[in-house]
């Protein structure tokens, strides 16, 4: 084989000892390295051949075996290079069995999910058993915006490293939804292992982390959280390297209220301590909590709202406020690494969050009666610019202020227990 031909091309694959070409993980992002490094082009596997032909502006050769690699780079053959219609994998992602049409009554929560999509900000649910709590979060990705080209690229190359695509699938094109259950470890949440793999959060990448029983997970797992929530990316340091996977996710969590589940229920008795309550919601740390920007409780559905043969608003409309929600953000941040409002930085909040005297009163009032933090005054400035947002209103006013101030029940829970 000429030496010039094999040094055009970036070969890979696990080669079995009878000469076949056996798939492997990655072949996404060593597509886009063989792109960077300016090869002419890359031979896959057979059944790699569609996440890498994703990438535009280099060929991607199907390989089977090894002969037919030796064929091709001596001349004596011809190997044709896949292509790939992009927009028929974005057409396949976008249908979803659950909607919001679906959820009766709570339609405090439903505001609550809506601004959460649109700005992009974590959300946690305290309520009783039964309450819809776990049937709402499920329907949050059916009225996110869809995934552009770029974050579907990004979540493919994650998904790719893992193994995780199906043979006949080229792009992650639908947002993640993952729910691990709570007696996840550490490694499994964030990453790790002998040699490092991507955990849930890398996995729930432009997308949503579900994690329901929020207090039934252990502790030091919750608090490995911070991190990611607040750099949007995950290092995992061994002996012999370090690997940054991204983790730019939507935490959505739901909790009972106490052990038992009936604290603050008109219809139920609770059965807990006061110390019981207290030990149960100090699984929860205080600088976990602030992180999470929208407290939400959701009581139990009464049955004029269960009985009730209206219909509720689909998901279809609620897409359509939050999709032009985030093209005002999108407008906003352009020429930034910023996608959204829970994404801002202190810079931002001083030049896209100017409020007036009555919101700084609502504010100051805010701050003296339920002792928030720093966090949490930049996180009700956040949603608050998203509810404005949602409006198409340029300047923030004191019932933003106002509907983001409720948005931080746990805050004020803490005060009244």
């Amino acid at each position: 084989i000429p030496r010039q031909a094999v040094e055009r091309f970036l070969v890979m694959g696990e080669l079995s000892l009878d000469g076949r070409v056996k798939p492997v993980n990655g072949s996404l992002p060593m597509a886009l390295a063989a792109k960077t490094a300016r090869y002419s082009g890359i031979m896959v596997p057979f059944d790699n051949r569609l996440e890498a032909s994703v990438v535009s502006g280099i060929q991607v050769y199907p390989i089977k075996t090894l002969p037919q690699v030796v064929s091709y780079l001596g001349g004596f053959s011809d190997i044709a290079p896949v292509e790939t219609d992009v927009s028929t994998h974005f057409n396949k992602g976008e249908r979803f069995e659950a909607d919001f049409s679906e959820v009766m009554g709570q339609e405090h929560v439903k505001r609550a999910m809506e601004v959460a999509a649109a700005g992009g900000h974590n959300i946690v649910m305290i309520g009783p058993p039964g309450s819809g709590k776990t049937m709402v979060a499920k329907r949050l990705p059916t009225i996110l915006p869809s995934l552009t080209f770029e974050e579907a690229i990004e979540t493919t190359k994650v998904y790719s490293v893992v193994g995780m695509l199906k043979k006949d699938q080229a792009l992650v094109t639908r947002r993640p939804f993952r729910s691990p259950h709570h007696t996840i470890s550490d490694a499994g949440l964030i990453g790790g292992g002998h040699i490092p793999r991507p955990g849930e959060v890398s996995l729930a990448h432009h997308g949503v982390l579900f994690l329901d029983e929020l207090a039934e997970y252990k502790k030091h797992v919750l608090e490995v959280l911070r991190q990611p929530l607040e750099d949007l990316r995950v290092t995992i340091a061994r002996a012999r390297s370090t690997i940054t996977y991204p983790s730019s996710f939507m935490l959505v969590a739901a909790m009972n209220p106490c052990p038992c589940g009936y604290f603050s229920d008109p219809k139920h008795e609770c059965r807990c301590s006061f110390h019981q309550i207290q030990r149960y919601r100090s699984k929860i740390s205080g600088p976990l909590m602030d992180r999470i920007d929208l407290h939400i409780e959701v009581p139990a559905v009464p049955y004029k709202h269960l009985g009730s043969t209206a219909s509720s608003e689909p998901s279809a409309s609620i897409r359509s406020r939050v999709s032009r929600a985030r093209d005002i953000q999108s407008t906003r941040f352009q020429g930034t690494s910023i996608f959204c409002n829970a994404q801002m930085s202190n810079r931002h909040l001083k030049q896209h969050c100017v409020v007036d005297e009555v919101s700084h009163g609502l504010l100051e009032s805010a701050i003296d009666t339920l002792g928030l933090s720093a966090r949490a005054f930049s996180r009700i400035l956040k949603i608050a610019r998203t509810i404005a947002d949602l409006e198409a209103l340029e300047h923030i006013t004191s019932d933003h202020i106002a509907e983001g101030i409720q948005y931080r029940n746990l805050d004020r829970g803490q005060k009244t227990i």
